[in-house]
């Protein structure tokens, strides 16, 4: 008798195939189970590496608290080995100028064997560049010691560290760099008062080969902590990873590295001309020297609160409209400057001036990171150092030329003004990022 299939019946198999599925109500199909996207097992892997954020903030803190430990300690050196304060000078000056040129190769030198070892180099160099000087009988040995080779170790701490927290983080990228720069911040308010606190008890040989131990002890165990993402869990810049293979010199002569190195060059030759000189202004005012020293301070204390406050702000609204914004007020609040004669309205101006930019600095490694892989960050981050440096000096020296020639500061607040809102049409120039895409090691397993 011949077998026919029922017309209603299920198909052979049909039930075990159905069995998991969960049935249609009203026509509705059912609700697939939500699975993991890339971009999210990305962040998972990513913006968990605070021990980072927190040893590179201790990093900052202590290398560049060591380094303007000389403010303290000039007068006493001074006077206890008759050097002159110029040539005392001359060593922060070289020092700054190394730090400059060696971030750039603290940052090539980190792409190629990781920041650990690095900033591990940086750290031994650290405290041995302080004992050594605490120990130098000429004015020429001190300034090689303090100048050239504390130039070099506190460069470590930078290009390499930074460059590894922006490819550590997604979400948080940008409060997390602006943490580790906040403790360039925390400098003044820890290092200093303490370098004053032991010249009180101890000379100044004594209290540098101290901060030498002290660094040693501070930054040598922070090593451990500071590593970069593995590369299969580095996300690529962009979905199709066109700009994955770049190198170093491509990323160098790009779009993107231009606009952000002219920038950031024109932010600090905007800024550092008010840092430097705002103290001088304000006594002209007819302030006293303590009194005016006050508004640095306050400078210092809102560009702390800054690089919070716009770290979170990039992260809501993205790094770029926020930096555009900070270097609008960081120009406007440069020749506000000059309507204020009383101590209020310099403080008030002051707040304003370092919430911006303070603010705005660490912004700049966030933007290289949407731009650049992971691999070439610690490049291109200290290349962006190195033009950043030289604004920095340009600044204080052209301030001082344009006081000197018209006997006011006048023009260099307005010059301020038309170089900070120059940085923040520049930065206009910088193209849309695309957020970064899956991890290699996603798409190896696929």
């Amino acid at each position: 008798m011949e077998n026919r299939a029922d017309p209603g019946a299920a198909p052979p198999g049909a039930a075990c195939r159905n069995a998991s599925r969960p049935p249609v109500v009203s026509g509705i199909p059912p609700e697939r189970p939500a699975m993991p996207t890339p971009t999210t097992h990305a962040t998972a892997v990513l913006d968990r590496n605070w021990p980072l954020v927190a040893a590179g903030a201790l990093l900052g803190c202590v290398g560049i608290g060591a380094l303007f430990s000389l403010a303290v300690l000039l007068q006493p050196m001074s006077a206890a080995t008759g050097w002159s304060r110029t040539g005392l000078s001359m060593a922060m000056t070289l020092a700054f100028l190394v730090s400059g040129l060696a971030g750039f190769g603290w940052g090539m030198l980190s792409d190629r064997v990781g920041p650990r070892v690095v900033v591990l180099a940086g750290a031994l160099l650290l405290g041995l560049s302080l004992v050594l000087a605490s120990r130098a009988t000429t004015l020429l040995q001190f300034q090689l010691a303090f100048g050239v080779l504390l130039g070099v170790a506190v460069a470590s701490f930078f290009a390499p560290v930074m460059a590894a927290t922006a490819a550590a983080f997604e979400r948080r990228r940008n409060l997390a760099v602006s943490l580790v720069s906040a403790g360039v911040g925390v400098a003044p308010l820890t290092m200093s008062p303490l370098v004053a606190w032991l010249l009180a008890h101890y000379d100044w040989r004594e209290t540098l080969l101290i901060v030498g131990v002290l660094a040693w002890a501070l930054t040598l165990p922070a090593t451990w902590f500071v590593r970069a993402l593995p590369a299969a869990a580095q996300p690529l810049v962009g979905p199709d990873a066109s700009a994955d293979d770049m190198t170093t010199a491509q990323a160098l002569r790009s779009k993107p590295f231009i606009v952000l190195g002219l920038a950031f060059f024109a932010c600090c030759a905007a800024h550092s001309g008010p840092i430097f000189h705002t103290v001088s202004y304000a006594v002209g005012c007819g302030l006293s020297v303590t009194t005016a020293v006050t508004i640095y301070s306050m400078e210092g204390a809102a560009g702390l609160g800054g690089r919070l406050l716009f770290g979170a702000l990039g992260d809501r609204y993205g790094a770029k409209p926020v930096l555009v914004a900070g270097l609008c007020v960081q120009a406007a609040a440069a020749v506000s400057y000059l309507a204020v004669s009383q101590l209020d309205g310099f403080y008030v101006v002051a707040f304003v001036f370092g919430l911006a930019y303070g603010g705005t600095m660490p912004l700049y490694a966030s933007l290289a990171r949407e731009a650049f892989p992971p691999r070439i960050l610690g490049g291109v981050i200290g290349a962006m150092t190195l033009l950043s440096g030289l604004g920095m000096a340009l600044g204080p020296l052209v301030g001082g030329w344009l006081f000197d020639r018209y006997g006011s500061y006048a023009w260099m607040y307005i010059g301020s003004l038309l170089v900070g809102l120059a940085a923040a049409a520049i930065v206009t120039g910088f193209p849309t990022a695309r957020r970064p895409g899956t991890p290699r090691a996603l798409f190896d397993a696929g």
